[in-house]
């Protein structure tokens, strides 16, 4: 409203909201005076005899008597201003019969008025004349939190707060705060720990009673106890005992918290449990003996069952669990000798004759005895037992509840009579758990007391007659309480012995069989629409009882919430309290009152009631607010038109003369009045009530935008209760009848209960927004129209009505309404009179069936008033303002939904006609809920190219399919055959007709492909648009909301020509009956895509022109094995092709090339885990599914590994193999054996060398040498290590046979494959990669394209799933597309870009270069470790290592065409930079005066610092394994040397003394060199030497010396302070201190790999000299001789 100050001016706009009203009673006299104040006021409430006022700014206004306020003089006319709450911004006031409350805008509490019962929240008796605030705060353990209050609610001696955590908080005295405490006044706020957990939406106050509106807990968060215990204090209800041939069960289960009353005017407090606050006592009772109360009892019950199917209203709807919902089926159970009570949540409505006298005689004081008569009042008493007089006044004593759980216990007790009080109470111990009905929220008492006569009997019976006729109407859930009802009795009936106690009438009932239920209220509210408030309510109420004003249906008091059951489903949105009624609001606009009705102020004069009841209103006012005060209520309504009516009902108000203290009561009103003077209060927004008074607030219609949000909330308020009413008298009774089913047949059955359950969504999101748009109204302080939820969240309205109206045209094309005929004249009569009434047709004439689909098919007319009430309200607003554009952007969105969903309705409408013409047989397979007719060929206008002479051909185009139906020419109407094409995997073009003058369309399929001719250009344009409109629509694209064919005629696009779709494949051989989920092209799979054939086989990855093409993943079920085998890798052309990894059923994987579905190129193949039968591994080269070329086999078993030559998988030609016990075998293998000549080492150096025939096994001429020289020759036979036969001479060599000796040393390796032999497939892959046929063959232009396209999809690929690649990676692949370019000779600078390209390439397996080296380091890896670390194959690794470096140089130059040849010098700058990894010398050049400086390219300085990094571990392995006896010598000696002092080792080794380090800095404090100092000389060039160890090549190596070398010199030239040249005499020396004080444990190994892998051209130079050196160092060390 704030929006229109500028229509109308601020000062004007004052006077049109906030209008308040105030007024006494009902008579046509009565005008309300204006109460005016400066500002809008926004909220009010009203005690006894003031009330306070909220105006806007939130500032504080209280009038009438304040007698707290002892500085006012008399009762002031005008409002005064609560100055204390002036520096405050208030949001909300509440007002108790003689205390007010108010909240501000930071949620604290101020409270003012009388305190005497500490209602103020203030120590102290005294009354507190101003605000004061309220300390409200959470104290659990920690420092007490502040607590956030939202609105407060005050009563006659208490006050409630509603936190912000949704908790109630409570102080003030008496039972009605509902703390567990019998000490009041209670001063301080406390919680009311009942209701914690739970989420209260609102709280009200009574006199002595408290009220709270609470939303359901969702049904998981409803904990039950297990049924066999007691619902209160959890102990098991039955104990079985033991005893050896017996076993005794007992039910004498006595719960601790049953509720004993004492006499209330004592101030004593009632016990109340602690969960669901039913009560429960032993009352002392004698079995019944009189003959009247068996025969009444069968009645009762009957009655009973009666008046609780249709009274009690309790829906179906949350048929919740016996525990929480139902006391009724807990057991509490009395000792032996009284009888068993099951405590209900409402006791029977039937008082023992002695209970109903006394309870007469104290009404008649009101004069309202013939209430009794029609009373539902329960009044819970002590069955006297004979004999005992009756008790003078009900209410003083304790009242212990008789209360019993249902029917069934009312046949119990009055078999009791019969067979005796041992035996009835054994059926109730027994029986009554598993066979009480648990959906009767009400309990009924046993047989009527000794003074039951007929009088009662008739009393009882007029009074159900009455309550039948009037809660009929009401109960709008009949079917699913009948539901429950049914089964609770089938269970009741199954107990021996009762069933002749039972009616006939029950019987009938009982007996009817049901359609499953189906629940018709949404269960759980789904997340998108928590915004709008819910109507899944509960009403707890507590606090004092005596005029029923608790409503549960007694007077007992409550000293804890309890729910009032029987309004869990009634939808409830607001609840009030008068001083000693209650009412509650639903969202059906209906109004429940309960409690004190001495003057009618509960709506109807069924006198007062203990139960919530209807108030009794005309048919179509529908209530919208309501207010209690003392003795009368104020309802605010919607009549005929929008501008809100009031009504009244209650006490007469004429005021007396002027001096008069009170004003006389006079009469009062049968039901609710309407307030004649209403209509002249504009348009009231809210009504409040208290003492004898009422407030009505009103806002004047500026620019009729006030007018058009009450127009627009009253609409949606008629709306819904329309809903409802279709729900509750069409729905669930049709849902109800038996033959439903039947009628309907199975495929409409399940289509009509999702119509029911579209509507019901349709329905509660109506409710909800009705109630939302109430609140909206009643809220006067913020009504800015943006925040409607109707158009914040648009969306969850729209989509409800699609859903709902695509399920009616679903059941409408099924035929299924004029199915549902039959079962709607069983459930409503011939006449279908409620139909005709609900769905407001004028005509009569309409036939029943179009009756049905009218009212269906009504709320979408709602859609149109949306629209038209939006539109109202956005003229209220300036044009260019936000309001007007958001409210008219909603209107467009309603208004497009509701002529979209117009045009649904005339498809489903125009197929579910073609569906009634169409010839039979075909029906049943074409039909379905969801295809809607677009247009079809039966007027000739398509025919098939080169169709038959007498074939007739009829095309249909559905919204998902394209049929062609198939004919012969006599039998028009007789189709034999049809073929469906899905509209999804559909392609239509036109074909030119330049040539043949034909009006053709090509229509492709995935399997078919044919022609369509129509018989005119119009025809063939109308067909194209219609195929590609239907095609279109059913991918979802643009036409998607297009209706039928000519609806539109703007020409669609076509639909894409790529597209994803799911299809099943029917012809072709290979995919028969396989079913294709993904993109397709033309008609073919193309892209990504998922594929599965019948017999599980699956394939999911991209296609190319219908076939597996590029990255895939295959799975294959081995039905023998119950497993799967499955590949991962590349295909092409429908094949396995490309790397890919194969995961064998039996347990093994084979990950490597493949070629036409088989293994071929390099692979390895893993067989059983380690722990498995035969666990091994091969890696090698593959040719057409076999192992064939070079490969490494590790038998793990056995413990030997094979490396050498296979064919066809078998080993043959060059191998060796080696064991874990350290055999050597090299030499020739056949058939997969060792035959042929060979040459065998063991551990301990035992040697033969000759012929084999098997593996391991002897055969033919040889010479075996043993270790120490001695050696055989001559003819072998047998197995090694088993004992051989040796023909032959032995020969033990002299020591002068010197040179013969030396000329038998064995030269291992001459055998084994030569290393450039090895991994050739390994190295074919990656030329094959760069587009090379054979190596070195193919251009260098194609080879960089593939590298680019290689790099580029493989980031493609990862971008999906980022977590691949980590972020150095990505950067990796971003330098890697830049190619280093060079023009002319290479450079220095060139050749390291290409060095820098080369390491950023080897360091991503996604570069070809990279995926080799990845592969290499694989390979070699499997070949050396494990079994493979034997010494005597280190020549064979290293010169595997030299290898791959002159093969992957191949391949570099190859790349990089100007990089010159190995050995070549690339022409450096003058000045070299000393850093530079190789350093070439002068030596080497040819002029040795002018050295030109460059470097010399060559593999290993290239790539060995990719390359050996990743072999360093395996390869020094094997070094250390050769060097180990040598290594263990020189480090005993290096030990022993190192126990010396450094002086002293100077001295030993032969230091020059002018070399010896006087003294050393540490930390730049200088010490001298001792006698005994130890590891101080030159410590950093011992520091320096100990990095070789953490180095990998041996140029980093040799740097590492040079370094060495450089450390000692700056020692000795700060030591001699003068240029100094080194002599190799005087240097070595001290370079061997260094290397022992080094400590360097593998030296040996560290050498001997330097001078292997060292680069040729250093050997003479610089390094090369340091390097001999150090070698000089390690040799002199192990032949040191220490004296």
């Amino acid at each position: 409203m704030e929006n229109h100050a500028n229509c109308s001016g601020e000062e004007e706009s004052c006077g049109e909201r906030g209008l308040l009203h105030l007024w006494k009673g009902y008579s046509c006299s009565v005008t309300p005076e204006k109460l005016l104040l400066s500002r809008p006021v926004l909220q009010a409430a009203l005690g006894t005899r003031h009330g306070v006022l909220l105006v806007e700014g939130g500032q504080v206004y209280s009038f009438g008597e304040m007698p707290w306020k002892k500085a006012l003089p008399g009762n002031p006319v005008e409002p005064v201003l609560e100055a204390e709450l002036s520096s405050q911004r208030v949001v909300f006031v509440a007002a108790g019969s003689f205390h007010n409350g108010a909240v501000t805008e930071d949620g604290v509490v101020h409270m003012w008025g009388e305190n005497a019962s500490g209602q103020c929240g203030m120590a102290g008796a005294g009354p507190v004349p101003d605000p004061r605030p309220v300390e409200l705060a959470e104290r659990d353990g920690g420092p007490p939190q502040p607590v956030w209050v939202l609105e407060l609610a005050c009563g006659e001696q208490h006050t409630l707060a509603l936190s912000g955590q949704r908790e109630v908080w409570a102080w003030g005295s008496g039972c009605q705060l509902g703390l567990l405490t019998s000490v009041f006044p209670v001063w301080r706020p406390q919680k009311v720990e009942h209701l914690a957990g739970r989420h209260v939406l609102q709280v009200a106050c009574g006199a002595f009673h408290s009220l709270a509106l609470v939303q359901c807990l969702p049904p998981e968060a409803a904990r039950r106890p297990p049924q066999d215990k007691c619902g209160q204090c959890n102990q098991l209800l039955y104990t079985m005992t033991d005893k050896e041939d017996h076993v005794i069960i007992s039910d004498s289960h006595y719960c601790p918290l049953g509720v004993e009353l004492a006499d209330a005017k004592q101030g004593a407090t009632v016990p109340e449990p602690p969960d669901s606050g039913q009560l429960s006592a032993p009352p002392p009772t004698a079995p019944a003996e009189d003959p009247q109360s068996m025969e009444e009892a069968p009645k009762q019950a009957e009655e009973d069952v009666e008046e609780e199917e249709v009274g009690d209203g309790k829906a179906g709807e949350e048929l919740q669990g016996p525990a929480e919902d139902a006391p009724g089926g807990e057991l509490h159970a009395a000792p032996p000798t009284e009888s068993r009570h099951a405590p209900a949540s409402r006791s029977s409505p039937y008082p023992d004759e002695q209970a109903v006298q006394a309870y007469l005689k104290r009404l008649s004081d009101h004069a309202l005895a013939e209430h009794a008569g029609k009373s539902a009042i329960t009044v819970q008493c002590a069955q006297q037992r004979k004999g005992d007089p009756a008790p003078p006044d009900l209410t003083s004593m304790p009242q212990p509840t008789t209360t019993v759980g249902s029917a069934l216990n009312s046949l119990v007790v009055s078999c009791a009579s019969a067979v005796g009080e041992r035996v009835a109470s054994t059926y109730e111990a027994l029986s009554l758990k598993k066979v009480m009905g648990y959906y009767y929220p009400s309990g009924v008492p046993g047989g009527g007391g000794p003074g039951s006569g007929e009088g009662a009997k008739e009393t009882r019976e007029e009074r159900m007659r009455m309550e039948e006729s009037m809660q009929g109407k009401k109960s709008s859930s009949l079917g699913d309480i009948r539901e429950g009802e049914a089964e609770g009795l089938s269970r009741r009936l199954s107990l021996p012995g009762l069933l002749s106690q039972v009616s006939p009438r029950l019987l009938r009932k009982m007996g009817r069989s049901r359609v499953p239920a189906m629940a018709l209220t949404p269960a759980a509210i789904p997340e998108s629409e928590q915004h709008l408030p819910s109507l899944h309510t509960e009403v707890w109420s507590w606090g004092r009882g005596k005029e029923g004003q608790l409503g549960h249906g007694d007077i007992l008091p409550r000293l804890q919430p309890l729910c009032i059951k029987s309004l869990g489903s009634k939808e409830v949105v607001q609840v009030a309290a008068g001083a000693h009624h209650s009412l509650a609001l639903t969202a059906q606009s209906q109004v429940y009152s309960w409690g004190c009705n001495t003057s009618g102020q509960l709506g109807h004069m069924d006198s007062p009631s203990t139960v919530p009841r209807l108030t009794k209103m005309s048919e179509g006012i529908r209530v919208w607010d309501v207010a209690a005060g003392q003795q009368h209520t104020v309802l605010l309504a919607d009549g005929d038109c929008f501008q809100p009516i009031l009504y009244y009902s209650g006490r007469q108000v004429r005021e007396g003369t002027p001096g008069s203290p009170q004003a006389e009561s006079g009469g009062y009103t049968q039901q609710p009045v309407l307030l004649p003077f209403c209509m002249n209060l504009g348009y009231v927004s809210s009504v409040f009530a208290g003492g004898q008074s009422c407030l009505a607030l009103a806002d004047q219609n500026v620019m009729g935008f006030i007018a058009s949000l009450h127009e627009l909330a009253a609409a949606e308020r008629k709306f819904y209760c329309r809903l409802s009413n279709v729900k509750g008298q069409i729905l669930r009774p049709l849902l109800a009848v038996e033959s439903l089913a039947a009628s309907l047949g199975s495929a409409s059955t399940p289509l009509f209960q999702a119509l029911a359950a579209h509507f019901s969504r349709l329905c509660h999101l109506t409710g909800r927004h009705a109630t939302s748009l109430t609140a909206f109204l009643r809220c006067s302080c913020n009504r800015d129209v943006r925040g409607l939820a109707m158009l914040e969240h648009a969306a969850v309205f729209l989509d409800a009505y699609k859903e709902y109206c695509s399920s009616v045209g679903n059941f409408l094309v099924m035929g299924g309404f004029q199915a549902l005929l039959k079962p709607s004249v069983e459930a409503f009569g011939k006449g279908l009179e409620a139909l005709q009434r609900l769905a407001e047709s004028g005509e009569e004439s309409s036939p029943p069936n179009d009756l049905l689909v009218t009212l269906f098919y009504m709320p979408m007319r709602h859609l149109h008033e949306y629209g038209r009430l939006l539109l109202k309200l956005a003229t209220c607003f300036e044009v260019s303002s936000l309001e007007y554009q958001k409210l008219q952007d909603g209107c467009s969105k309603y208004e497009a939904l509701a002529l979209h969903l117009k045009r649904k309705r005339k498809e489903a409408e125009y197929t579910c006609h073609f569906w009634k013409s169409f010839p039979g047989k075909m029906t049943d397979s074409l039909r379905k809920p969801t295809r809607r007719l677009v247009c079809e060929s039966s007027n000739k206008a398509l025919t098939l190219q080169n169709a038959g002479r007498f074939s007739v051909n009829w095309f249909i185009l559905f919204n998902d399919a394209l049929v062609h139906a198939q004919g012969v020419q006599p039998y028009k109407n007789l189709f034999s055959t049809h073929h469906v094409f899905p509209l999804a995997t559909l392609w239509v073009e036109p074909i030119s007709e330049e040539n043949s003058n034909l009006y053709g369309l090509k229509v492709t399929s995935p399997e078919e492909t044919f022609t369509l001719l129509s018989s005119s250009p119009m025809e063939k344009a109308k067909w194209l648009r219609a195929i590609n409109q239907a095609v279109d629509q059913a991918l979802g694209g643009a036409a998607a909301e297009v209706g039928v064919l000519g609806s539109s005629t703007v020409q669609r696009p076509e639909p894409p020509i790529s597209r994803t779709a799911s299809y099943t494949f029917y012809k072709d051989s290979r995919l028969k009956e396989a079913i294709y989920e993904g993109r397709w092209l033309a008609g073919k799979p193309h892209g990504r895509g998922l594929l599965k054939w019948p017999d599980d086989r699956t394939y999911t990855g991209t296609f190319k022109n219908g076939l597996e093409d590029g990255f895939g993943d295959y799975v294959v079920p081995n039905k023998n094995l119950n497993k799967n085998d499955q590949y991962q890798g590349h295909w092409k052309e429908g094949r396995m092709h490309g790397f890919g990894v194969y995961r064998y059923a039996t347990g093994e994987v084979y990950e490597g090339s493949f070629q036409d579905h088989m293994r071929h190129g390099h692979g390895m193949l893993r067989s059983g885990k380690l722990n498995s039968s035969s666990p091994s591994v091969f890696i090698g080269q593959w040719v057409q599914d076999k192992k064939t070329g070079y490969g490494v086999f590790d038998d793990i078993t056995r413990g030997e590994k094979f490396m050498g030559m296979w064919q066809d998988d078998q080993r043959q030609g060059n191998g060796l193999v080696v064991t874990q016990f350290g055999l050597y075998y090299e030499g020739t293998f056949a058939s997969n054996k060792m035959s042929g000549t060979g040459t065998l080492l063991s551990e301990d150096d035992t040697t033969f060398q000759g012929e084999f025939s098997e593996d391991w096994t002897l055969n033919g001429k040889g010479t075996l040498t043993m270790p120490n020289g001695d050696y055989f020759e001559g003819t072998f036979n047998g197995e090694w290590g088993t004992g051989l036969k040796v023909t032959g001479t032995y020969y033990k060599p002299n020591l002068y046979d010197g040179d013969k000796d030396k000329s038998r040393a064995i030269k291992l390796g001459s055998m084994a494959v030569r290393p450039e032999e090895k991994w050739c497939a390994v190295f074919e892959e990656c030329w094959t990669r760069l587009g090379c046929d054979a190596p070195g063959r193919g251009e260098n232009s194609k080879a960089w394209e593939n590298i680019a396209v290689a790099l580029t999809t493989s980031r493609r690929q990862h971008k999906d799933s980022p977590e691949l690649l980590s972020r150095s990676h990505n950067k990796t692949l971003e330098s890697l597309e830049f190619i280093p370019q060079h023009v002319g000779p290479l450079t220095l600078v060139k050749y390291n870009s290409v060095q820098r390209y080369l390491i950023k390439a080897c360091d991503t397996p996604l570069h070809p270069l990279g995926r080799l080296i990845e592969t290499l380091v694989a390979v070699y890896r499997m070949t050396y470790v494990g079994v493979g670390a034997n010494r005597r194959l280190l020549q064979q690794a290293v010169g595997e290592i030299k290898s791959y470096l002159s093969r992957i140089f191949q391949l570099v130059r190859f790349l990089f065409p100007d990089l010159p040849e190995e050995g070549a010098v690339i022409p450096g700058p003058a000045s070299e930079s000393p850093e530079k990894r190789v350093l070439s010398s002068p030596n080497e050049a040819p002029q040795l005066e002018s050295p030109q400086p460059g470097r010399v390219v060559s593999s290993s300085a290239l790539l060995l610092p990719v390359l050996l990094p990743r072999l360093y571990p395996p390869l020094f392995t094997l070094y250390a394994l050769e060097k180990e006896r040598e290594e263990d010598v020189y480090w005993e000696c290096v030990l022993r040397l190192n126990k010396q002092p450094d002086l002293a080792l100077l001295a030993f080794l032969g230091v020059q003394r002018k070399f010896w380090p006087v003294s050393i800095s540490v930390l730049g404090e200088k010490f001298e060199v001792l006698p005994n100092t130890k590891d101080a000389c030159f410590a950093s060039a011992v520091e320096t030497l100990q990095q070789i160890s953490t180095t990998f090549t041996p140029s980093d190596k040799l740097q590492v010396i040079q370094q060495t070398f450089e450390e000692i010199t700056q020692e000795v030239l700060a030591l001699l302070k003068e240029d100094f040249l080194w002599s190799m005499d005087d240097l070595f020396p001290v370079f061997l201190y260094v290397v022992l004080r080094a400590r360097i444990r593998n030296l040996g190994s560290e050498v001997s790999l330097i001078e292997d892998l060292m680069d040729p051209c250093v050997q003479h130079g610089e390094h090369g000299i340091m390097f001999t050196t150090l070698k000089a160092c390690y040799y002199q060390i192990q032949h040191e001789k220490i004296t």
